[in-house]
């Protein structure tokens, strides 16, 4: 059975078999239920961020790649490479990348620490300013990437409803709200691997069909030119090297992600995690890219941000398409509640916790919980704002402003602790966040933000670590006169 597009208001709308409805109700109820369940061990706000640090391989790994996988790896990739090819799948091949290199370097000396967010580990380096701004920072960031899975799940939502986008936003809260709001840590890591489960078999049979449907297509080559279809750099190497660069940055210095770190049962546990998170999240893209490809040759004119959810309704068995679909809004769901969790916890316990001095263990859980539903909707209202706007637009965009001011200091804190004096480090956080504010959204520099960032962040950090080794010679020698004499 063909799905037909109504345009109804200048919006293409979805419409749903009896079955597809049912199968897409069940599975949500299904994942989300089961999410909920395991949130009634929860009773303390460690417990809730943490989940009690007891956290093994599959727990770790279904964290992480159940937030990853979120608006960008599925509808985001389908929707840029159904404009570019294969240079789509920079997004889920960085991030993998990324957790390969979390999981080598990071891993480790992150969980030995004991902490819970990133902003904890840069104040025992670089003093108590450190820790507001980081967290600042980084929940700056992870909004803007909380906005690319509100932006398909907005649009998805009102084209299977037929109704206006701040309709579909409610319905977005109400269902993060059920996947996160009373599980936390714990009921992500047990949705996020159910959705896993979903989103790899929907995906990877729609794109087996979708490869074979073009193996046997007519005029192929004409259609899909080697280049800048089946090209990595399909969009220009500085773009491609650029995107799997912020991508690697911004990854590690994800609270979401490093708190899936701070939850494994030992150093190496977390690890494994990681390196099992980027076993899953890279090969993700390229069902998306096959089915994508098919439908810029099939229907030239289909919404591009729709193009993957259309797929699976037209072309799948219809219990098939409705589980699919439901696994791509369990996608986007868990991705924007997994982003939420992170800045909940940095809210709840860099700021109210360590900063306004909030000290019970319940109000500092409430105000985790209540931070996420906050996000969400702010998240939805600039997503709203931005309909027609590029997924992977906001997800990168996001990975350069969390990355570019606290990257190179996190760094240093980790394998060169000592190094770089507070002032420094705090100056350099600041600057280079400006920095890389002002090239993407004032001056519009043609150069991705993320370099921008990186460089005057290096800038500063290379002469605070001038100073203090002109300081540090400089008392030595005072100390030889005084000897001396």
């Amino acid at each position: 059975m063909q799905i037909r597009f109504v345009k109804a208001v200048g919006e293409f709308r979805l419409e749903l078999t009896y079955v597809h409805l049912v199968t897409l109700a069940i599975t949500l109820i299904v994942v989300i239920g089961c999410g909920i369940y395991s949130a009634r061990t929860v009773k303390s706000a460690e417990g809730y961020s943490l989940g009690g640090r007891s956290s093994g391989v599959t727990l770790i790994a279904g964290s992480i790649a159940g937030t990853v996988i979120g608006g960008g790896a599925t509808v985001g990739t389908a929707q840029m490479a159904y404009l570019f090819g294969f240079s789509a799948w920079w997004f889920t091949l960085g991030s993998g990348i990324g957790f390969i290199l979390m999981g080598l370097f990071y891993a480790r000396p992150l969980r030995t620490s004991g902490l819970e967010t990133i902003p904890q580990y840069l104040v025992l380096n670089y003093g108590k300013m450190a820790g507001p701004l980081a967290s600042v920072i980084a929940s700056i960031g992870i909004l803007f990437s909380a906005v690319a899975s509100c932006l398909p799940g907005i649009q998805i939502i009102a084209a299977i409803f037929g109704v206006v986008p701040w309709q579909a936003a409610i319905i977005i809260v109400v269902l993060v709200g059920a996947y996160v709001f009373f599980g936390g840590m714990k009921g992500a890591g047990v949705s996020g691997l159910l959705k896993l489960i979903i989103i790899w078999v929907t995906l990877f049979v729609a794109g087996g069909t979708a490869l074979l449907a073009l193996k046997d297509m007519a005029n192929f080559n004409m259609t899909f030119p080697a280049y800048p279809w089946f090209s990595l750099f399909g969009n220009g190497l500085w773009a491609g090297l650029g995107n799997l660069f912020s991508l690697i940055v911004g990854i590690i210095c994800t609270q979401t992600y490093i708190q899936a770190i701070f939850s494994a049962s030992d150093s190496r546990t977390a690890a494994i995690g990681a390196f099992a998170a980027a076993l899953v999240v890279i090969p993700v893209g390229l069902p998306s890219i096959a089915v994508a490809m098919f439908m810029h040759a099939v229907q030239p004119d289909i919404l591009p941000i729709l193009v993957l959810p259309s797929y699976l309704l037209q072309y799948q068995p219809e219990w098939l398409g409705g589980i699919g679909l439901a696994g791509i809004l369990l996608s986007l769901i868990g991705s924007i509640a997994g982003l939420a969790l992170g800045i909940g916890t940095m809210v709840s316990k860099d700021l109210c916790y360590e900063l306004f001095n909030i000290r019970t263990s319940k109000t500092v859980l409430w105000i985790n919980r209540f931070t996420i539903i906050m996000v969400t909707v702010i998240a939805s209202l600039i997503a709203i704002l931005n309909l027609k706007s590029q997924v992977l637009v906001w997800n990168y965009m996001s990975m350069a402003l969390r990355g570019g001011g606290v990257f190179l200091p996190l760094t240093m804190a980790i394998f060169a602790p000592g190094r770089l004096t507070p002032i420094w480090a705090v100056t350099s956080m600041v600057v280079s966040t400006v920095a890389a504010i002002i090239a993407a959204l004032v001056l519009k520099l043609p150069i991705d933000p993320l370099f921008v960032g990186i460089i005057v962040s290096a800038a500063i950090i290379l002469i605070g670590l001038m100073q203090r080794r002109e300081n540090v010679a400089m008392s030595e020698g005072v100390k030889e006169q005084n000897i001396d004499t």
